[in-house]
C-alpha cells in the first residue's frame, strides 16, 4: 500500500476533518435506501419491472464489490483524498441526474454511477482513517458507520411524506445538495492531508480457503441487509401499509442496526471467542425472518428488532472475525479487501433474486424463505471461527 505522511497545518482542524468524516458517511445509503419506500410509485411511473427494480440495489453494491478488491489499485493511481473526494462528486452527480433522467433506464444508469461514487469513498476512507488518526481508528469508524447507517434510517424515514410534497423524481435529486456539502467540506478538511511514496501492498489471499470462506460469510450476511434494504417497505405494501408507514418501519429497522452495531463494538473485547457472538446474531436474524414469513403484519415490530439488532451487530462481527485471522496491517488490509470485495458481489445477487422471486410470485414470502437458508448456512460457518488461528496456519 502507499506510504502516507500528513503534513501539519494548524488549519483545517481535527474537528472539521471529522465532521466531514462523518458527513461522507451520511451520504453513502440514501441513493439505495430511498428507493424502497417509494418503488411502488417509481414502478407505477417508469413500468420498471421487479426484476429490473432489483437492480436499482443491485449494482451498486456489486460496484462496491468490485472497487473493494481493487482498493490498492485506486489507492495508487487517483490517491486517497483525491479519490474520496472523486467518490462524493460522483455520488452528488448521480442524485442531481435522477431528475432529468428518471425513466427505468436512467435509474439503473444514475444507481451505477452512484454506486461507483460509493464504492470510491468506501475503498478508501477507512485508509485515510487509519493512516491519520491511528490512535483513533477505532472510534471514528465508529461515527463513520454510524454516519452510514444514519444516512439510511434518515432516507428510509423521510422518503415517502417528501414524496409526496415534491414527486419522488425531485425527493430523488435532492439527495444531491448534501453530497454537494459533503464534498465541499471534505475538499476544505483534507486540503492539509498529502501523501508521499508508491509503496506496494500484500497480495490478495485468493489462494487461502480460509479466506474464501470468511469472504462468504460476509457476503450471506450483508446480502441480509440488501434484501431488507430493498424489499421490505415493498413487502408491507403488499399487505395493505402505506408507502409512509413501510419506509417508517425500515427507518426503524436502521435505527436498530446502528444501536446494535454501538454496542457490539463496546462489548466485543468481552468476547475472545466470537462464535457466542456470532451464533447469537445469526439466530436473531433467523427470527427476524421467520417473523416476516410466519406472521409479518403480526409480528412486524419484533421482526423489525430481531432484524436490526441481528444484521446490525452481524457487520462489524464479520470485518472483527476477518481481521482476527491476520496479525500484519498488510494482511488485514489484503484480507479485508478481498473479504468485502468478494462479499459485496455476492451480497448484490440478493435483491435482484428478489426481484425475480416477485415477478415470477407475486410475493416476496419465498425471498425471506432463501435468506433464511443462507443464514443457516451462516450458523454451520460461525462454528468454525475458534479463537487463535491465523490465517497463514491454515494455507
Amino acid at each position: 500500500m502507499p506510504s502516507e505522511r500528513p503534513v501539519t497545518s494548524p488549519f483545517p482542524s481535527s474537528a472539521l476533518l471529522v465532521a466531514a468524516i462523518i458527513l461522507l458517511g451520511l451520504n453513502l445509503r440514501p441513493i439505495l435506501a430511498a428507493i424502497g419506500p417509494l418503488l411502488d410509485s417509481i414502478q407505477a411511473g417508469t413500468g420498471l419491472s421487479n426484476a429490473d427494480a432489483g437492480l436499482l440495489t443491485t449494482v451498486p453494491v456489486f460496484a462496491m464489490g468490485v472497487c473493494a478488491l481493487a482498493g490498492a489499485q485506486l489507492q495508487r493511481r487517483l490517491g486517497v483524498p483525491r479519490g474520496i473526494g472523486i467518490g462524493i462528486a460522483i455520488i452528488a452527480a448521480a442524485c442531481a441526474l435522477r431528475w432529468p433522467l428518471h425513466g427505468s433506464g436512467g435509474l439503473i444508469a444514475t444507481a451505477a454511477l452512484g454506486g461507483l461514487g460509493i464504492a470510491l469513498v468506501q475503498a478508501l476512507l477507512p485508509a485515510f482513517i487509519k493512516r491519520h488518526f491511528p490512535e483513533r481508528a477505532g472510534q471514528l469508524m465508529g461515527l463513520y458507520t454510524t454516519g452510514i447507517m444514519g444516512g439510511a434510517a434518515i432516507a428510509a424515514a423521510s422518503a415517502s411524506p417528501l414524496a409526496q410534497s415534491l414527486g419522488w423524481q425531485a425527493l430523488l435529486a435532492l439527495w444531491a445538495l448534501p453530497a454537494v456539502a459533503a464534498a465541499l467540506l471534505w475538499r476544505r478538511a483534507s486540503a492539509a492531508r498529502v501523501e508521499a511514496g508508491n509503496g506496494a501492498g500484500a497480495s490478495l489471499p485468493v489462494g487461502s480457503p480460509r479466506a474464501w470462506l470468511l469472504m462468504v460469510f460476509f457476503g450471506i450476511g450483508t446480502g441480509a441487509y440488501t434484501l431488507v434494504l430493498a424489499w421490505l417497505p415493498p413487502f408491507y405494501t403488499e399487505l395493505g401499509w402505506s408507502a409512509a408507514h413501510g419506509g417508517l418501519l425500515l427507518g426503524a429497522l436502521t435505527l436498530v442496526e446502528v444501536l446494535a452495531g454501538v454496542a457490539i463494538s463496546s462489548i466485543i473485547h468481552r468476547f475472545p471467542d466470537r462464535r457466542i457472538l456470532l451464533l447469537s446474531v445469526l439466530l436473531a436474524v433467523l427470527a427476524g425472518l421467520a417473523c416476516l414469513i410466519v406472521a409479518p403484519a403480526q409480528l412486524a415490530l419484533p421482526a423489525v428488532i430481531l432484524l436490526g439488532c441481528g444484521i446490525g451487530a452481524l457487520f462489524p462481527l464479520s470485518l472483527i472475525v476477518s481481521m482476527d485471522h491476520v496479525a500484519d496491517p498488510a494482511g488485514a488490509g489484503a484480507l479485508l479487501g478481498f473479504v468485502q470485495g468478494g462479499g459485496y458481489i455476492i451480497a448484490s445477487s440478493m435483491p435482484f433474486i428478489a426481484g425475480l422471486i416477485r415477478q415470477h410470485s407475486s410475493s416476496l414470502a419465498q425471498a425471506w424463505m432463501v435468506m433464511a437458508a443462507g443464514v443457516v448456512l451462516l450458523l454451520l460457518i460461525a462454528v468454525r471461527f475458534a479463537p487463535g488461528v491465523r490465517l497463514a496456519q491454515l494455507d
